[in-house]
C-alpha cells in the first residue's frame, strides 16, 4: 500500500509518526507525501487546544476529499479524549494514543475486508512503555528517542493526561541500546522525549531517575550529541546537575516550563513550583554548565490573570534572562478545570499580552545571540537553503553559513552577526572535535 501519514502537534507524535513509519517499511508498504494519490491516509492527532481539535478534523476532511476511494485512518490524543466526536468523521480506522503496532495491524486488516473499525482503550489502565522504533529527523542528522509517555500533573489548562494515560518508562538499558542503534546507523543527535520527561523512571522497579538515564545514554554514544526534551522546574536540583555537568556529549541546553512567572496564576494553574523554586534551577543550571541555553514556555491571559500578574510576569522574564521563549495566548479547553474558572480574559487582551511578550522575547534572543558574536563554536549542519547551509550549536543556537555539502558535519564556525533568530558566521570546513 502508498501510505501518506500527516502529524500535528509535539515531539513525541513526531516521533510515534516516524516509527509507524518504519513499522510499516518493515511490513512492505511505501510511503508517499501526504498532499500526494495514496491508498491510505493516516492522521496523527491532537488535541492540546482547541484549535489543535479543529484542524485534526480538516485533515481527516482533506483526506476524503482528496481520495474518496482510499482508506481514511485517524489515531492519536483526538480521538483518545474526543471518541463521540471522532466518531462522526469519515474516517474507516480510529485508534488512540496507544498500541501503534496493534493500529496498524487492524489498517491492514481493513485494507482487505473494507469494513469500518474503532480500536480505543482505557489510557489509565496503561502499565507498559510501548517501545517503538526510534526515528530520525533532519535526513540522518537528528534523531529523536522517546523514552517516557504519560503524565500525572493534572495542570488546571492542560487535558494530556485524559490523552496519555500514566506514567511508563523505556528501561536505562533499552534506551542506551536504541541510542546506539542510531549512533551506528549515522545520526549525530539524539533528542531524549517524553510526555513528562521529567517524570521517567518512577513506574520502573529500580526507578532509576532521569539523571541516571541521561547519564548511561550519554556515555553510550559518546560520539553523538544528546539534548533533552521539556523539563519540569524541580527537575534540577544540585545532584542532578552534579551527575551530568561531566557529560561533554550533554548538549547545554534546558527548556524548563514556566508558563507564568507570578506565583498566584502558577497557583490557579496548578502548577506545582514557585517562582523562587524556579530560580533556583535557573542558577544551580549557570552555575553548574558553561554558558547555558535556557529556553521556556509561556502562557499569557488564563483566567483571573490581572494586569499586576501580567507585569509580574515580565519582570520574572527579565530576570531569568532567556535565550528564547515560546509565547502562548490561553486556549480554553474544554474538560479541563480552567475551562470553567471565572476571570476568563477577552481575546483582544490575550492577544496584546502575547504581543507583549513575544516582544520581550525577541529582545532576549537578539541580547543572547550578541553575546555570542566573535565567539568560535561547534555547529552540525542539517540543510542548505537560500544559499546557506544551516545547523545548531549545542546550546541549540541557530546558524547560518556557506560551504561545500556540509550535512551532518560538526564545523567551527565564528560567529559574526546576528538574523532574527539566527546568527550568522563564517566556516571552517574540517570537522569540530
Amino acid at each position: 500500500m502508498r501510505v501518506a501519514i500527516h502529524t500535528l502537534g509535539c515531539k513525541v507524535n513526531q516521533y510515534e509518526s516516524q516509527a509507524m513509519e518504519e513499522l510499516l517499511r518493515a511490513r512492505g508498504h511505501s510511503l508517499v507525501p501526504f498532499e500526494a494519490q495514496a491508498d491510505v491516509y493516516l492522521i496523527n492527532s491532537c488535541t492540546v487546544t482547541a484549535t489543535s481539535d479543529k484542524k485534526s478534523r480538516q485533515a481527516v476532511r482533506q483526506a476524503r476529499k482528496r481520495a474518496p476511494g482510499a482508506l481514511v485512518a485517524l489515531c492519536g490524543c483526538y480521538p483518545q479524549v474526543s471518541p463521540e466526536a471522532a466518531r462522526q468523521l469519515e474516517a474507516d480506522l480510529i485508534g488512540g494514543s496507544g498500541d501503534r503496532r496493534g493500529f496498524l495491524d487492524l489498517l491492514e486488516q481493513l485494507a482487505r475486508t473494507r469494513e469500518k473499525a474503532v480500536a480505543l482503550d482505557d489510557p489509565f489502565r496503561r502499565r507498559v512503555f510501548e517501545a517503538l522504533p526510534a526515528g530520525g529527523l533532519e535526513g540522518r542528522t537528528r534523531a529523536m528517542l522517546k523514552v517516557e509517555d504519560g503524565c500525572t500533573n493534572f495542570c488546571a489548562y492542560c487535558i494530556i493526561p485524559y490523552a496519555r494515560g500514566a506514567v511508563r518508562s523505556l528501561p536505562v538499558e533499552q534506551a542506551a541500546a536504541q541510542a546506539r542503534d542510531l549512533a551506528e546507523a549515522g545520526y549525530r543527535e539524539l533528542v531524549l522525549t517524553g510526555i513528562e520527561l521529567s517524570a521517567y523512571g518512577r513506574d520502573l522497579p529500580e526507578r532509576p531517575g532521569l539523571a541516571a538515564l541521561i547519564a548511561q545514554v550519554c556515555r553510550a554514544v559518546p560520539g553523538m550529541r544528546v539534548r533533552l526534551g521539556s523539563l519540569e522546574p524541580r527537575t534540577v536540583t544540585e545532584d542532578f546537575c552534579a551527575q551530568l555537568a561531566g557529560l561533554p556529549n550533554l548538549c547545554p541546553h534546558f527548556h524548563l516550563s514556566l508558563q507564568s512567572g507570578c506565583d498566584a496564576t502558577l497557583a490557579r494553574m496548578k502548577r506545582r513550583y514557585t517562582t523562587e523554586r524556579y530560580l533556583e534551577s535557573v542558577g544551580l543550571l549557570r552555575r553548574h554548565f558553561d554558558r547555558p541555553a535556557l529556553t521556556t514556555d509561556l502562557i499569557v491571559g488564563f483566567p483571573g490573570e490581572t494586569e499586576g500578574e501580567f507585569a509580574q510576569t515580565l519582570s520574572f522574564l527579565q530576570t531569568c534572562a532567556f535565550a528564547q521563549m515560546h509565547i502562548f495566548p490561553y486556549s480554553r479547553r474544554q474538560g479541563t478545570p480552567a475551562a470553567g474558572m471565572p476571570g476568563q480574559i477577552p481575546n483582544g487582551e490575550k492577544a496584546r499580552r502575547a504581543h507583549q511578550g513575544a516582544e520581550l522575547a525577541r529582545a532576549m534572543e537578539k541580547s543572547w545571540l550578541s553575546s555570542w558574536m566573535g565567539q568560535r563554536v561547534a555547529v552540525l549542519f542539517e540543510e542548505e537553503k537560500d544559499g546557506f547551509w544551516r545547523g545548531y550549536t549545542p546550546q541549540y543556537i541557530e546558524v547560518r553559513g556557506k560551504g561545500e555539502n556540509l550535512h551532518n558535519r560538526v564545523c567551527p564556525v565564528t560567529l559574526t552577526a546576528v538574523g532574527e533568530g539566527v546568527a550568522f558566521g563564517v566556516v571552517t570546513e574540517e570537522e569540530a572535535p
